[in-house]
């Protein structure tokens, strides 16, 4: 039998002296750290730090196997607060912890975190943001604050794990093995990415991964019983986790024995219930919403510390041996466990060398040398290939040479061509399916949301992976691809079925604004390419970015290959636009497309040039990349003074004013698509030869009267 309410529902009321119990000292200064923080900000949540500060504070000191010297050790157990909210809990520990600071890529003789970075939280250029930033902050491990995107993560982190040790470990050298412990809230199992991601661990079997679930019992807008009546505990049993229950979360000796059967339990993912009171020691706010995301007020905050037995009209009081205390449990202990590991590679690589340079490779973010030497060309051909059939062919020529690219798709990998099919590839699945953990094919199972977060964890480790599914289907996949941005994870992303090429599925299919909405997203990098070799351009450009998230997007139907012989070659795409057929001097008019439209540009132009009209065609796969560019090269290819122009692209209007200006036409989707054969699409649309050429007709009688 578990019990729905195994605490009091509010803290009780009265004062204590100060706590002589150096543990109970140092939870507390965790506590009142994160109260004064909020409270100097006026913003904030300080509830859930408060009531999570003693298993926080458990795990970190007591069993964490993490160096703060060196927070870039390899194998260091990681810590994700998919709680983002709950920031100051986190900076806390780093700042107790004494985390070193990262400075391009390497450790520094720093703090991570100082007591007057604790004051500016929340503050301009301040390194404790409103939620945790990975890259901003050493010590946090990913970007959280979207609930349920670090349980997402934290997943990719355990499948990363797995991954590695079964590529790399051997009998005498057991270089990987580190856990994943996620402290996760009531928001994050009510989001529906926690429920897939869970789902995808439990199949698993990813013993490596714990999951502590804040079960405080509070929303923002008030009980959660108004809207989360389910049994948490039964709904993981069925994912097949192993479910445990904490009762209290002020026990810190009944949490250790939990967090040990949690890390011998090596065939199931691990959930800990931890029942907790938000906001624990608020004599007024404990246990209410007024707790979670909004401070104290100044007396509550006064009237809780003398609850705590603490410096009432002290802010930011950290008591003398509190860090000190703190040290001598994760310091003392991920010290002397990272200088053992390090000896142990430096063995490792003495009988192992060319492991050991790949493993040097992950770790410094680097690609392999000769990754793209078996990139093919294609020749010319009318009746051309799809761009999703062409991708598949490069993606295994690059994987091939890439050791540690993995990836999949959302049960869509005969549609996205997106498996790789070279020998020992191999699917990343338990021993007990017959397969094993170092297979390069993972597979997602229909869950576009969790297959992105989930390889925004796994970028997190050093591998470089990819996903697939239908562009339409990004729709469900825009919170991690914006946390990629933020992150600047290279994460590869492939959409097919790019467009109303898709036909017969109809509208519910065919994507409209999807283009526009990745296009808008700071820091991804998205490229539609024409044709076969533009496809394999692509991937030359898109793998070198280590710093950003890349979206390839491609078509389910052929596309003619373009004669590179007759017309620009595609390393042009590199620049992200590229005059790719032209006339003799001052063009009269420019084409442009992206994607499957080029191809029909280039159709419209062969008919103009005909008829003696100086054309010009620019594929133009990569609008980010193009404005990268400088404005010489853009003028080159755009030149201002040809205002005559014609964009088409199977897409939202959204976007194509800058290039065609205010006085240029477009061929573009103005409602949604329809269901009917592609070749009965394009005509309904507009998307022919004869409406491009009226176009341009148009735009040159325009100018001539």
């Amino acid at each position: 039998m578990h019990s729905l309410f195994p605490c009091p529902a509010r803290a009780p009321e009265g004062g204590g002296s100060m706590p002589a119990n150096i543990d109970t000292l140092c939870i507390n200064t965790i506590r009142t750290l994160s109260m004064d923080a909020v409270q100097k900000a006026n913003s904030g949540h300080p509830g859930t730090a408060m009531a999570l500060a003693p298993p926080a504070y458990t795990l970190w000191r007591d069993v964490l196997n993490y160096d703060p010297a060196n927070p870039l050790w390899p194998n260091r157990d990681r810590f994700v607060l998919s709680i983002g909210h709950a920031s100051m809990l986190l900076y806390s520990l780093i700042y107790l912890a004494g985390v070193r600071d990262l400075k391009d890529g390497k450790v520094i003789d720093a703090p991570s975190l100082t007591i007057k970075d604790i004051e500016q939280f929340r503050q301009l250029d301040s390194r404790t943001p409103g939620h945790p930033e990975h890259g901003h902050t050493s010590g946090v491990e990913t970007t959280t604050g979207p609930l349920g995107q670090g349980c997402g993560n934290s997943v990719g982190m355990a499948i990363a794990e797995k991954w590695l040790a079964t590529r790399f470990n051997k009998p005498e050298f057991k270089l990987f093995d580190y856990h994943i412990y996620t402290f996760c809230g009531d928001g994050d199992n009510m989001e529906g990415i926690s429920s897939e991601a869970a789902s995808v661990a439990g199949h698993l079997k990813l013993g490596n991964l714990t999951w502590i679930y804040d079960s405080n019992r509070i929303s923002i807008e008030g009980d959660t019983h108004i809207a989360f009546t389910e049994n948490v505990h039964k709904r993981f049993e069925a994912y097949g986790w192993h479910v445990l229950e904490l009762r209290d979360a002020n026990d810190t000796g009944d949490f250790r024995r939990l967090l040990e059967e949690a890390k011998a339990e090596t065939s199931r993912p691990t959930l800990i219930i931890v029942h907790s009171i938000i906001g624990w020691g608020s004599p007024h706010k404990a246990g209410t919403a007024e707790a979670h995301g909004s401070p104290l007020g100044v007396e509550e905050v006064r009237e809780t510390k003398k609850f705590y037995g603490w410096p009432e009209d002290k802010n930011f009081y950290v008591p003398d041996g509190v860090p000190e205390h703190f040290r001598q449990g994760i310091a003392t202990r991920g010290a002397a466990a990272s200088k053992a590991w390090y000896e142990l590679f430096a063995g490792y690589r003495k009988e192992y060398p060319e492991l050991a340079a790949q493993l040097d490779s992950i770790f410094a973010g680097s690609l392999p040398e000769g990754w793209d030497k078996d990139i093919a060309t294609f020749p010319a051909d009318a009746k051309g290939i799809a761009s999703r059939a062409s991708s598949a062919k490069v993606l295994n020529q690059v994987a091939l040479n890439y050791p540690w690219m993995i990836g999949g798709s959302a049960d869509l990998s005969p549609s996205t061509k997106t498996h790789l099919t070279f020998e020992g590839a191999g699917d990343f699945q338990p021993p007990e399916w017959g397969a094993t953990y170092g297979g390069r094919n993972l597979h997602f199972g229909v869950r576009e949301h969790a297959m992105g977060s989930i390889c925004n964890g796994i970028a997190l480790a050093g591998l470089r992976p990819y996903c697939s599914g239908f562009l339409i289907f990004s729709d469900y996949m825009k919170p991690p691809i914006r946390l990629s941005a933020l992150m600047k994870l290279p994460v590869v992303y492939i959409f097919t079925h790019d467009s109303i090429g898709v036909g017969e599925d109809g509208p519910t299919h065919q994507p409209i604004e999807q283009l526009a909405q990745l296009r808008a997203t700071p820091g991804v990098t998205l490229i539609r390419p024409s044709d076969a070799n533009e496809v394999a351009e692509a991937w030359r450009t898109l793998v070198p970015m280590m710093d950003r998230p890349s979206v390839l997007v491609l078509s389910r139907q052929n596309l003619p290959t373009i004669c590179r012989k007759t017309y620009a070659p595609a390393s042009g795409l590199a620049k992200g636009a590229y005059v790719l057929a032209d006339a003799d001097g001052k063009p009269d008019v420019i084409l442009m497309a992206t994607g499957s439209e080029v191809g029909l540009v280039v159709k419209a132009y062969e008919q103009l040039k005909a008829e003696g009209v100086k054309a010009r065609v620019v594929s133009m796969p990569s609008w980010d990349l193009f404005e990268a560019q400088p404005k010489s090269y853009r003028d080159s290819v755009l030149p201002p003074d040809v205002t005559a122009r014609v964009a088409v692209e199977q897409a939202a209007q959204l976007g194509w004013d800058r290039y065609v200006g205010l006085t240029g036409a477009t061929i573009v989707m103005h409602t949604f698509g329809a269901s009917a054969p592609a070749e009965q699409l394009e005509v309904k649309f507009g998307f022919t030869v004869d409406a491009v050429v009226a176009e341009a007709r148009k735009q040159l009688a325009t100018r001539a009267s």
